[in-house]
């Protein structure tokens, strides 16, 4: 038997330890948005930490950053072989709204296929189903190529800290490849390939009106209330076509290729399944794209949620005092977070009216990313994912922001393979996030094939 098939037939025997294992650091709430949970962040980082150590990495280092902590560790047991850096995040998501989860979010619940917890895809799942690859080949044979693997706390927040570190860090993390974890397929039977992703802009906008809140009978009528100016502008920021109306919003967008625009036709996801999928009556978006270009190809604008005034049970007449709405902006390739912020704030001071004051607060920036198709790492990576899955592999553009793709290629040198195995259906962020579990058994195998045909 080859060692690639020996260490899948052992992850197969181990499966079911493994799983055991997942479930200890699901159970930690490793919330990075919250101050409360600073201390989980730790038992979280040093739960990966004593994971690297029970693999027989070296260098092993919980390493500080200006946020929570980024866990390293190297493994060097392939002389001459390519070093590969494995990249993953141990923050998690906020639970909001508690009550429409089935069981709790961190007493981790296998229902059916599926495993249930905060963090289960996104991504704990995907990085330990990584770790437990490595360990299958260190016992048959050994892993067949150098490893350095990074662990973030701060991926859910934007990673706002990761760029000084990898920045200060460039020499302990140079590498081959970049393996980025943070990634899913379409379908449980249809891998894909992610090789571009949207950037990210995320701003608070806020609105000020009167010095306190105001009785809304005395003074309703005579003073422009926060919250409804908050509202204008916010609506005023969409044309009926769906297009953003930031001045110069859409003057560095990457316009579609032809066979981009073949390739993500053929992708297998219709319309229907997308409305299945999120529960609306329509689908909505910029005219004249279809649904995936306009999520993976074309720019956003999103409201995140808006907060103002009186919000609790019962009856309070308040003018309110000020209005604040969390807005983000999904960039594609050649736009720029700080061109968006100047178009943003352009805006706001043409549109604003002079009965209220605004003010914009910077909250976290990433930006857009494209890999190319071809290389010798994502070559590896289809055919891997090909013999695990028995078909072969799509390729993607991703809707989404993973900062680290950015930062690697801008500052390493190195495209990162984005292969992971979360489902669109997994809810991550959402409540009853899960993981599909035969997706972590063939997560295992294809990783395995993975580092096999990267040291080839």
């Amino acid at each position: 038997m080859s060692s690639v098939n020996a260490a899948i037939e052992y992850a197969k025997q181990h499966y079911d330890s493994s799983l055991n294992e997942l479930k200890e650091v699901l159970a930690i709430p490793s919330i990075s948005t919250l101050p409360a949970h600073k201390p989980d962040m730790l038992r979280a980082a040093d739960w990966l930490a004593r994971q690297l150590a029970n693999l027989g990495f070296n260098n092993i280092a919980i390493m500080p950053t200006a946020g929570h902590p980024v866990v390293y560790g190297e493994l060097f047991t392939a002389p001459g072989k390519p070093t590969v850096l494995i990249y993953g995040h141990y923050d998690v998501q906020p639970v909001d709204p508690l009550n429409e989860w089935i069981t709790p979010p961190f007493d981790p619940t296998v229902r059916g296929d599926n495993l249930y917890a905060r963090g289960a895809s996104d991504m704990k799942g995907q990085i330990h189903g990584c770790l437990k690859a490595i360990e299958a080949l260190i016992h048959n044979g050994g892993v067949p190529v150098n490893l350095k693997v990074m662990v973030e706390g701060e991926e859910e927040l934007g990673s706002p800290h990761l760029s000084a570190f990898i920045d200060q860090q460039r020499d302990l993390l140079k590498c081959d490849y970049v393996l980025n974890t943070d990634a899913g397929i379409l379908r449980p039977d249809l891998p894909s390939l992610v090789y571009g992703l949207r950037g990210l802009a995320y701003f608070e906008i806020w609105v000020h009106g009167p010095k306190q809140d105001l009785h809304s009978g005395v003074f309703g009528g005579s003073v422009h209330n926060p919250a409804q100016a908050l509202c204008e502008l916010i609506a005023g920021m969409h044309d009926a076509h769906g297009r953003v109306t930031l001045p110069g919003f859409y003057d560095k967008v990457r316009v579609l290729t032809d066979d981009e625009r073949a390739e993500l036709a053929r992708l297998p996801e219709s319309d229907d399944d997308w409305l299945t999928m999120t529960g609306v009556p329509q689908l909505h978006g910029e005219h004249g794209f279809t649904r995936l270009e306009r999520v993976g190809a074309r720019p956003t604008l999103e409201v995140n949620g808006i907060s103002s005034g009186f919000t609790s049970e019962g009856v309070k007449t308040v003018l309110p005092a000020k209005a604040m709405a969390k807005i983000s902006m999904r960039l594609v390739p050649n736009q720029d977070p700080v061109d968006i912020e100047h178009q943003l704030k352009e805006y706001l001071h043409h549109h604003a009216p002079p009965t209220i004051r605004w003010q914009v607060k910077a909250m976290s920036t990433a930006k857009p990313v494209l890999v190319e198709r071809d290389s010798k790492g994502m070559r590896a990576a289809v055919s891997a994912l090909q013999t695990t899955f028995g078909v072969p592999p799509v390729f993607k553009l991703e809707g989404g922001s993973v900062p680290v793709v950015a930062m690697v290629k801008t500052m390493l040198g190195v495209d990162a393979i984005q292969m992971g195995f979360g489902l669109p259906d997994d809810n991550f962020h959402g409540p009853n996030e899960k993981l599909h579990l035969p997706n972590y058994r063939r997560g295992m195998e294809a990783y395995i094939r993975f580092f096999d045909l990267i040291a080839q």
